[in-house]
């Protein structure tokens, strides 16, 4: 089978999409703020800062989603809840009442049960998140796992020391992974070479070499006088608890500016434990794609699925800087991105402005072949909802290209202004300006604007440029338009000051 990336919400992809029992493996790290006030996650009590709370009640709000979500819980939608999970969600509802919190555990649950559902008999689960929830999360794991024969196998403590510490307690360094298989009859797929860390030498064992020069220890059993031997080169299981495997810093390589982004080296060890080549590994929440670019190494197949355009472009960004001949999305899927006029016109027209945003994101990122970064500014931007970097002369001097997008229906030559507005403010090269319905007025009036000279080809380019959701679909790409642009997805969070070099 291809390889598949999902951009929608995972949980109507899971339903529609995901048959049952068709993935061996599957590893979520769920969004969740631990930094938050841990009593601001129970909107009911007290009152909460709003500032503080932001981050967390942006992405957890007890709203139509969420009472939908617990009817369908509590009503059994397809079948797939268990009675003891229907019965925990209600009680949880009397304790935390309906806010941030159990928002989060009725997402959780209705995941969870779907993820359960489309997991092989011999199939394994990780559930990453942190302490701030894990306590409430393995009571509904085990409501769903648990009595439908299912097993806990692990509650994985995952420690590192990167990061800022309080000085009025001790510092919180370690995240929760929690491990359960689908049958508790040992089918489930656990290989020891890749549990495995190295062995370290113990001065209670006798130390030796075979005749082969391999170096072991060996104890003797005291009741049986039975002798245990340990090869050095072989290592051994891990324990529950992982110091081996540091989080990322600011200046790892590997790092791609994504705020919550898991070592590759972790997602490794998960992968190789738990399944084989030729498995099917899925991520329901896949983020900027680690799960899935390890998979890709380790020949495995897999799924991923984000709700987020800006995740789905930087995963087929890292995907073709991965591969050594290029050709990696020739074997990729892809569902739910714009394919035509129709579905671009839907996708901005969605009814919530969170998800709307999400049309200007993939007009941005599609048509600078996901080279471009988003603009995150919630007001104050001048428009400007992307910027990407190209080579203006053989200096290595890099000037700005400045996107502004616009799903409305008339479109008027002020937006035209206020863009150019921009691009004279900043001292960019040029202004790009995407919009949904065609302009040929506006391709008309820009011209007044003139053209942008780059020493670096020697070309010169339109100032202003118009281009709509069509000409993308006719093949319109930054790349055919302007000098060769630099990759700067993953210096998203630098400053303009640190763009230097990058070509």
């Amino acid at each position: 089978m291809k390889n598949k990336i999902y951009y929608g919400d995972n949980l109507d992809v899971l339903r529609r999409y995901i048959k049952d029992e068709t993935v061996d493996l599957c590893y979520i790290d769920p969004p969740f703020n631990s930094k938050r006030n841990y009593n601001q996650i129970y909107n009911n009590i007290g009152k909460e800062d709003a500032a503080q709370s932001q981050a967390f009640t942006d992405t957890w709000t007890w709203d139509d989603n969420a009472n939908q979500g617990l009817a369908e819980i509590k009503t059994n939608y397809n079948g797939v809840f268990t009675e003891q999970s229907i019965d925990l969600i209600c009680g949880l509802e009397k304790v935390l009442k309906k806010g941030a919190l159990f928002a989060y555990l009725v997402s959780m649950t209705l995941r969870i049960a779907e993820i359960h559902r489309v997991l092989k008999p011999t199939g394994s689960f990780y559930f990453h998140c942190d302490p701030t929830a894990s306590h409430y999360l393995k009571l509904v794991l085990d409501a769903i796992f648990c009595t439908t024969g299912g097993d806990f196998l692990n509650e994985i403590v995952w420690c590192y020391s990167i990061g800022g510490k309080s000085k009025k307690h001790f510092a919180r360094k370690h995240d929760v992974i929690f491990l359960y298989s689908k049958n508790k009859d040992g089918s489930h797929t656990f290989n020891e070479s890749g549990a495995s860390i190295p062995r370290k030498l113990n001065t209670h064992m006798k130390t030796g070499k075979d005749d082969d020069g391999r170096e072991y220890q060996e104890k003797v059993d005291r009741k049986s006088g039975k002798v245990y031997r340990y090869y050095i080169d072989e290592g051994k299981i891990a324990e529950d608890y992982w110091i081996d495997i540091e989080s990322l810093n600011r200046e790892a390589k590997e790092r791609l500016g994504y705020p919550t982004q898991k070592p590759e080296a972790l997602l490794d060890r998960i992968i190789k434990a738990s399944s084989n080549e030729g498995d099917v590994i899925l991520d329901a929440y896949c983020g900027c794609g680690t799960t899935v670019a390890v998979a890709q190494k380790l020949n495995r197949q897999w799924i991923g699925i984000d709700i987020t355009y800006q995740s789905i472009s930087l995963i087929l960004k890292r995907l073709e800087e991965q591969s050594k001949d290029g050709n990696v999305l020739d074997n990729v899927e892809i569902s739910g991105v714009p394919k035509d006029f129709e579905s671009a016109v839907a996708l901005a027209n969605k009814s919530d402005d969170k998800t709307r945003k999400e049309f200007e994101k993939w007009m941005v990122l599609t048509y600078s072949k996901n080279r471009a970064m988003i603009n995150e500014k919630k007001g104050g931007d001048g428009g400007i909802d992307g910027v990407a970097y190209i080579p203006h002369n053989l200096e290595r001097e890099n000037k700005k290209v400045i996107f502004s997008v616009k799903s409305d229906v008339k479109l008027t030559p002020s937006m035209i202004d206020q863009l150019n507005g921009v691009v004279e403010r900043d001292g960019a090269a040029c202004g790009v300006f995407l919009c949904l319905y065609e302009a040929k007025n506006l391709v008309k009036y820009s011209k007044q604007y003139g053209v942008y000279h780059n020493e670096f080809t020697g070309n010169d380019y339109p100032k202003i440029q118009i281009i709509c959701v069509e000409d993308i679909f006719n093949g319109a790409t930054m790349v055919r338009d302007l000098p060769n642009m630099i990759a700067v997805v993953k210096k998203a969070e630098q400053k303009v000051t640190e763009q230097k070099d990058l070509f």
